[in-house]
């Protein structure tokens, strides 16, 4: 068909050209918007050097030594920002923990000889799994939660194969090993942990996050037996394993359980104990923690954030938690029947404000503790004597043995694997066409950079 003059026909574009002008947008908004942000970081922590200063009554020559000494300290973060940090720039020591998309090393840097934990994700399982929002929101969160209570990220980077993220590492390991160890905790060790749980939660809802997943393995304990936060993957979206029908059509008519209800409390801690890191490791994880609300399709807010801490202090303070069963299944029957089945076992006895405080926690989100705000939950009789200003520099309930800057005593043991294997030619197609999705992935914290192989003096009696 003739065309007439001064008219176009349009082509439908082609998904990879759509991709690629997608690509394109992105790299430039990216490189652009990251500009204007390190302009104004630098920019903050002048004003915060300057207001530092003037609170310290510094002199003049004084502060123009500490005014020289930030230059320099930027200098070194623009050059560190320029330089491609790699898997070449680490050395791996060991496996310290292992879940459904990756795994946890440590790992030391090589020029600094500074120890950290490795954080590796394999891309091509978050595509397949849908978890790159997950990740993302993990990543973004680190960066911007930068406090006491949250495990602090240092740098990220990836290459074709993973995502990296290089953490602080934490030498007490986690609560759940901890629990794991003792067959119950004291209402005063209980006290301490759950009131530093309180601080933390409160600090990332501040921060306007729910966390969504607290549970033991999520709170790590510092090289002091303090706690921090960790493994912010599901702060945002639902996860499958999360949502109502994925326990729901497993089997149609889950088991009953008899045999879990009839145990007496110790019998059921040992089973609970029994196949507990399976839970952890496993793709499918455990519901014992969630909130009823979050399974619900109605809608859920930070609340729910509490439900799981008064799930973690029955256990702490029992030896379960109060909705454990031999399946997912039954546990998620259990939590969304939680009327009827919160009970505390007479042969385990605890005293009443406790007993009270776990039931403000685990109730419906209109009755929760919380409601009106945190100081409604420091205000219960179970913290009564915390020092909630000052927990942080007071000794911890139960005190961390720590050999050496590498000890990971307080870590199980994995066998090795080939994640951190070259990627063979043959892999690279699969996934390399979706590698937009992690565009600006990488980052570097700005503190603490100019800390050449310092290391802390807790750990200085040990080896190096």
């Amino acid at each position: 068909m003739a065309m007439t003059a001064g008219t176009t026909t349009a082509f439908p574009m082609s998904n990879h050209t759509r991709e690629r002008v997608t690509v394109a947008k992105l790299t430039l908004e990216n490189f652009y918007s990251n500009l204007i942000l390190q302009h104004e970081e630098r920019e903050t922590r002048q004003k915060k050097l300057e207001v530092a200063m003037e609170e310290e009554g510094l002199a003049d020559e004084e502060k123009k030594l500490r005014r020289s000494q930030h230059a320099r300290k930027e200098t070194e973060f623009l050059r560190l920002k320029r330089t491609r940090l790699g898997l070449d720039d680490f050395e791996s020591l060991k496996v310290i923990g292992r879940g459904a998309f990756g795994e946890v090393r440590l790992v030391q840097k090589k020029d600094t000889g500074h120890v950290y934990a490795m954080k590796i994700l394999r891309k091509a399982d978050m595509l397949e799994k849908e978890q790159v929002a997950h990740i993302r929101a993990e990543r973004d969160i680190l960066v911007e939660a930068d406090g006491a209570w949250v495990v602090k990220m240092f740098y990220s980077f990836q290459d074709k194969r993973n995502l990296y993220l290089i953490m602080e590492f934490l030498p007490g390991g986690d609560m759940m090993t901890l629990l794991m160890k003792k067959d119950t905790l004291t209402e005063e060790e209980t006290q301490f942990y759950i009131s530093e749980t309180v601080l933390a939660i409160d600090a990332i809802h501040q921060l306007g996050f729910i966390h969504r997943d607290i549970k033991p393995d999520n709170l790590l304990l510092d090289a002091k037996g303090h706690v921090k936060l960790s493994d912010f993957g599901l702060c945002t979206g639902l996860k499958k394993a999360h949502r109502t029908e994925f326990y729901r059509n497993l089997t149609h008519n889950p088991p009953s359980d008899f045999s879990f209800q009839n145990m007496n409390s110790k019998r059921k801690a040992e089973t609970w104990k029994k196949n507990r890191r399976q839970l952890a490791y496993s793709t499918v994880g455990t519901p014992d923690y969630i909130a009823p609300e979050v399974f619900m399709q109605t809608g859920y807010n930070k609340l729910c954030d509490w439900w799981s801490l008064g799930v973690i202090m029955y256990e702490m303070l029992i030896g379960y938690p109060p909705f454990c069963s031999e399946t997912p299944q039954e546990t998620y029957r259990k939590v969304m029947n939680w009327k009827e089945t919160l009970v505390f076992p007479p042969e385990v006895p605890i005293s009443e404000k406790a007993k009270d405080l776990i039931l403000r926690f685990c109730i419906d989100s209109d009755n929760r503790i919380g409601n009106s705000g945190v100081e409604e939950i420091k205000g219960h009789p179970f913290f009564e004597g915390v020092d909630w200003g000052h927990i942080r520099e007071r000794p911890a309930a139960i005190p961390i043995e720590i050999k050496s800057i590498d000890d990971t005593s307080n870590f199980d043991d994995f066998p090795e694997s080939d994640i951190l294997q070259p990627v063979p030619n043959t892999a690279e197609p699969d996934y390399k066409s979706k590698d937009w999705v992690f565009l600006n992935y990488t980052y570097k914290r700005f503190e603490g950079l100019t800390q050449r192989g310092s290391i802390p003096t807790y750990m200085k009696a040990g080896k190096l």
